[in-house]
């Protein structure tokens, strides 16, 4: 059994299954279970699909860090319902899937998968860490094209894209990232950077899309050099210079923003995928019953199982 660790960018899954699962099942308190429910079936069906021997639930203990904020303010505004000036915001999370995060949590830990997280980051950046210093080929589970930059087909780095549907998963190497965007991985944070993401809040540079930001990368290689370029005023048509150099305090300060970080300090954790103990039986047992998990988990388990 080749080894191959699964980094799941959780609170994409679960967001996932939360809209694409129906809201008929409860659980004995009342409380819907289908985002909990989908999630589980997603890891049994990823499970089984991609063979992982070792996995780990990435968690969002900051989705919206004030370091990013302070840089580019406008990050993921138009998803904070509070604003808390001493801790993280609040992010705007339907009732509904707010009160099974817990039940998420405990699902996984009956199931043996750890949850990572870090203080003052996102999923992304311990994601980034994670796969950076993993010894063993990696699949990264997410419907966030962000994470794209973390591809490296050298050390068999790939993400599994969710954006299409548990039934469409889409395998990210390089070839993929160059056939639908011009682009090589270790480019792609660059690319975001110019082209921007309405749904992160991030401007981009104003009048560039996704054809300019491929057609500035292909020519000068990262921003770095397109910024050289237009300094200079070589390599690129006189309009395509008047914008970069418009965005140039923009281009000082999103790539921070944008680039996952990869070198967080974090626990070491145990996430080889390993035979349950014969009282975890009991244990799971217990907890379908509390909320209504039902073949979900028992789908998870079988899948795990399989593997351990």
């Amino acid at each position: 059994m080749t080894d191959r660790l699964m980094l799941l960018d959780t609170a994409s899954l679960y967001f996932r299954a939360f809209y694409g699962v129906p809201d008929t099942v409860k659980a004995p308190d009342g409380r819907p279970v289908n985002a909990a429910r989908g999630l589980l079936d997603m890891i049994a069906r990823l499970v089984s699909v991609y063979e992982p021997t070792h996995i780990v639930a990435c968690w969002d203990d900051d989705w919206r860090p004030r370091w990013r904020v302070d840089l580019i303010p406008t990050y993921k505004a138009h998803r904070v319902v509070e604003v808390v000036p001493a801790g993280a915001d609040v992010e705007e999370v339907p009732d509904p899937l707010e009160v099974q995060i817990p039940v998420i949590r405990e699902a996984l830990g009956t199931l043996g998968i750890p949850i990572v997280g870090a203080a003052e980051h996102e999923a992304d950046d311990v994601i980034g860490t994670l796969a950076t210093r993993a010894t063993m080929p990696v699949d990264i589970v997410t419907g966030d094209r962000d994470l794209f930059q973390l591809v490296d087909d050298d050390r068999g780095v790939r993400v599994v894209y969710t954006a299409r549907g548990m039934s469409n998963l889409a395998v990210v190497d390089d070839a993929f990232l160059v056939d639908k965007y011009g682009v090589h991985a270790a480019q792609y944070a660059d690319y975001a950077t110019l082209r921007g993401d309405a749904s992160d809040g991030l401007p981009g540079v104003a009048g560039v899309g996704e054809k300019t930001a491929t057609t500035l990368l292909r020519t000068h290689g990262d921003i770095a050099g397109i910024i050289s370029a237009a300094q200079a005023g070589e390599g690129m048509t006189p309009a395509q210079r008047t914008k970069v150099l418009a965005a140039l305090d923009y281009l000082a300060v999103a790539p921070t923003v944008v680039e996952v970080v990869r070198t967080l300090d974090l626990p070491d954790v145990d996430a080889r995928i390993l035979p349950r103990p014969a009282d975890e039986a009991s244990r799971t047992a217990q907890v379908a019953e509390r909320w209504a998990l039902g073949s979900s988990i028992a789908r998870a388990v079988e899948a795990l199982g399989a593997r351990g």
